[in-house]
């Protein structure tokens, strides 16, 4: 009857950078950081994880002479989002 959630979109911190990441077409991690109101550890861990699944693409640069990452979501995470919210909704629309 329920659809199965993918455990990697239900931590919250996660959930909230594959959103942020659909409404723009890149988002560098300072952005990601202050929108989220995570802190830059957690968040380098939980974009760490997106990426080894193949969610996000992280790109590893410099702006002058500071680090810059950017990330963006890839179709498989754009995917992986719209099945979550599909098994989502089918927690929501049970009727007693």
């Amino acid at each position: 009857m329920f659809k199965p959630l993918d455990p990697l979109l239900h931590s919250e911190l996660r959930l909230a950078t594959i959103s942020l990441l659909i409404s723009v077409e890149e988002a560098e991690f300072p952005y990601i950081k202050e929108q989220t109101g995570a802190t830059a550890g957690n968040l380098s861990v939980q974009i760490d994880k997106l990426s080894a699944a193949g969610y996000i693409e992280v790109e590893k640069t410099f702006k002058g002479r500071r680090p810059c990452t950017i990330c963006r979501i890839t179709s498989a995470g754009l995917r992986a989002f719209e099945d979550y919210v599909e098994a989502l909704r089918s927690y929501l629309e049970v009727k007693s």
